[in-house]
């Protein structure tokens, strides 16, 4: 099993950031990196990109471009989840993030499906975060650094509208929030506002330490980091003859939806 460097998995210089601000988690969530986020739907099965949460996930024709140059040059020998995964590591590295190295060998799902976006929104409460974070083997660490890592990229309104005006559903502004930066919020363009989630995290006693402890030393996060995103990676794959290596990523070869598969395998 290969580690993302040399023969067909080099993609040479990188495209720049591929998806959202979650672009590694949002692919690779709920039932492991299977690159089922890329196909499109078709009229007999719709695909999780369309699913609400994935709304905002950008950058297709990125994948679409780097999977066109590998068949020319290898056809049907890298799957579309192995360059999600790698192309996250390299836009990571590309805005001074750590390069770190990712093992290989994912091959892609055989369908997609909107129901597998379900995937926690900002609002969620730590303790239901940990619940998700834990059912996929990852436990408090590294929970709170993969929910920091979206400080790459942006974040749409409606992920942070709530604690400006209609915290916890009683319609006023979240109590913890600077008054002054709530009233100023019409008046700009742009707004440092974190999500309900990244506020917590910093309050709450379980992960309060773990942040703080983050922002006093960048070094340290960055290799909590890498590590979180190796193991993310390595969650629920489709390895040896399982799943498929799709020739286009935005359609399956085989047309069976994920539900009729066997136990997912992990990379070793």
């Amino acid at each position: 099993m290969g580690k993302g460097k040399g023969g067909c998995i080099g993609l040479g210089g990188g495209e720049g950031m591929l998806f959202s601000g979650e672009l590694g988690v949002l692919s690779k969530e709920l039932e492991g990196c299977d690159a089922s986020i890329l196909t499109d739907s078709t009229k007999k099965n719709s695909s999780e990109k369309i699913a609400s949460p994935n709304q905002t996930v950008r950058g297709y024709e990125v994948i679409d471009k780097a999977k066109k140059s590998l068949e020319n040059t290898c056809p049907s020998t890298v799957s579309c989840a192995n360059i999600i995964t790698l192309a996250t590591r390299d836009a990571i590295a590309l805005v001074g993030k750590p390069n770190y190295t990712v093992p290989t060998g994912r091959r892609d799902g055989l369908g997609s499906n909107p129901a597998n976006a379900n995937l926690p929104g900002p609002g969620i409460c730590v303790s239901k975060a940990l619940q998700f974070f834990n059912a996929k083997g990852m436990d408090l660490n590294e929970m709170v650094t993969l929910l920091s890592a979206h400080t790459v990229g942006f974040a749409h309104y409606f992920f942070f509208s709530n604690r400006l005006s209609n915290f916890r559903g009683f319609g006023v502004p979240d109590p913890s929030m600077d008054p002054t930066l709530v009233a100023k919020f019409n008046k700009t363009s742009a707004l440092n506002v974190s999500a309900t989630i990244d506020w917590e995290l910093a309050l709450d006693s379980s992960t309060a330490n773990i942040v703080f402890g983050f922002a006093s030393n960048g070094i340290r996060f960055q290799n909590n980091f890498a590590k979180a995103m190796v193991k993310l990676g390595n969650i629920e794959v489709l390895v040896g003859k399982a799943g498929e290596i799709r020739k286009n990523c935005r359609v399956s070869i085989l047309p069976i939806k994920r539900n009729q598969l066997g136990p997912f395998e992990k990379l070793n």
